[in-house]
């Protein structure tokens, strides 16, 4: 059972084992699924798969984020976002929408229709008048550490060390989203697998996943099909890279990190069953 209210919009058993975010992206440009959502049938047959696979969040996306992609704008994205998310919310009331976006235009209108959390790769970097919005619907916010923007990340990723480096930014989004009225309690972090970050930079992120728990946010990892796992397996075509993902939601079953954010929300969930039962500790 999912509770969606902005008193308690966390999935069921949030923190006792590996939540699953599933991602639909609205977008012709997105780096896998771009184009396969363009229509409200097969957005719906989507979401209905997931649920059926145990999705614990859908994470809708109208704004493609992947290297190069052009920014829209907060109209062109709204008016791409909105009839999914009422469509969505109207057959589907009991599951919890996350929305990904750095525009608090975007933001605003997506809370009113029935979204749930708000997932920004810039953490509130991009457009700060997000933290507002945030505060105002008091709901759960990711703050995602990247550098610059889809044009010129892949250039940002020189770091003096790159963990202290993320943990710094992260703290430093935190505290601003908070000096803003951002509820601490509701704040999710991620250090933004692939965001301003080559593939070793990624590995070590991943190997080194303590420095991030002890500051005792939720975490969340996104890095499903993700160059990176391209490059290590050879497999130019992002679809073809679910099994090196579900490598890393396995390590993120073991280091008790509470969310995955993949594309394949079945195998995903399947495997994930199995891995919290073997490695993920339990609370009592």
């Amino acid at each position: 059972m999912l509770i969606t209210n902005n008193n308690y919009p966390w999935p069921d058993n949030w923190g006792q084992k590996t939540s699953i975010m599933g991602i639909i992206n609205l977008t012709p440009d997105s780096f896998s699924d771009g184009g396969d959502f363009c229509s409200i049938e097969k957005v719906l047959t989507q979401v209905d798969n997931f649920i059926s696979n145990g999705v614990d969040v859908i994470d809708l996306g109208a704004q493609s984020t992947r290297p190069g992609a052009i920014e829209i704008g907060a109209k062109k994205e709204i008016n791409r976002l909105l009839p999914y998310l009422k469509k969505i919310r109207k057959e589907y009331p009991n599951i919890l929408i996350s929305i990904d976006t750095f525009n608090s235009e975007v933001a605003h209108e997506a809370l009113l229709n029935g979204a749930d959390w708000i997932n920004d790769v810039s953490g509130g970097r991009i457009d700060d008048e997000i933290l507002d919005v945030i505060s105002k619907f008091n709901c759960p916010f990711v703050i995602t550490h990247s550098r610059g923007n889809s044009k010129n990340m892949n250039n940002l990723t020189n770091y003096d060390d790159l963990l202290v480096d993320i943990i710094h930014s992260l703290e430093t989004l935190t505290l601003k989203a908070i000096n803003k009225n951002v509820c601490k309690d509701k704040i999710i972090w991620d250090p933004g697998i692939g965001f301003s970050k080559d593939t070793n930079q990624n590995i070590e992120i991943l190997r080194n996943l303590d420095s991030l728990k002890k500051f005792e946010f939720p975490i969340l990892i996104g890095a499903s099909r993700k160059r990176f796992i391209g490059e290590i397996l050879k497999e130019d075509n992002p679809k073809e890279r679910d099994i090196g993902t579900l490598a890393v939601s396995c390590l993120c079953s073991q280091q008790n990190i509470h969310m995955v954010r993949v594309h394949n929300v079945k195998i995903n969930n399947q495997f994930l069953k199995v891995s919290d039962m073997l490695f993920r500790e339990k609370k009592q």
